[in-house]
């Protein structure tokens, strides 16, 4: 088991047609945004121009949490709203306009994967799958096996799991916790 920790303050920005976006992490790591080649990525973005037009990527699931506020935004023409920290699931081919201002987090996962999920979470939790994200949406210590690790704000760890053992999770506060097997 090979755990990853990738702070907030050292993700680089780059431009989207709405904003920003700042990349945690694409597995696998010979994998390659522009030629849409990996099984995941987690970045987050931020929206400065409303309204504003996500960017579309075919062959993609996607799931989008707003960090500071709520969401109005419509998908494929059908108007929706998304309270902060509210989970939102689309497919990344669809047409999808925002309408609010704020920050977010994205994380992409290619539709030939069929087990992922992605829930809010501050309960202990055991889990098995290959791959195990937690983003921390407060300061927060996160212990993985009995080993703690101290999260500022938006800060990942992603936990490469490939023998599927028993993790056992704690969380002294809420947390993004994503599960995703091969």
């Amino acid at each position: 088991m090979n755990v990853h920790v990738f702070p907030k303050k050292d993700s680089k920005a780059s431009v989207w047609s709405g904003g920003l976006t700042y990349e945690y992490v694409i597995y696998p790591k010979s994998a390659n945004y522009a030629d849409r080649d990996f099984i995941f990525r987690i970045s987050s973005a931020t929206i400065e121009e409303v309204p504003s037009l996500f960017t579309n990527f075919k062959g993609y699931h996607r799931y989008l949490v707003m960090l500071d506020n709520g969401l109005d935004i419509e998908v494929n023409k059908e108007k929706k709203r998304y309270e902060k920290h509210e989970i939102m699931q689309f497919n990344s081919a669809d047409e999808v306009i925002s309408y609010t201002k704020g920050s977010d987090f994205n994380w992409m996962v290619s539709e030939k994967i069929s087990h992922h999920k992605l829930k809010i979470t501050n309960s202990n939790e055991n889990c098995n799958a290959q791959i195990i994200l937690l983003f921390s949406l407060h300061a927060t210590v996160i212990k993985i096996n009995e080993k703690p690790y101290n999260l500022n704000p938006y800060d990942l760890v992603v936990v490469e799991n490939v023998e599927k053992e028993n993790v056992v999770l704690q969380f002294s506060n809420e947390c993004l916790f994503g599960m995703l097997d091969f």
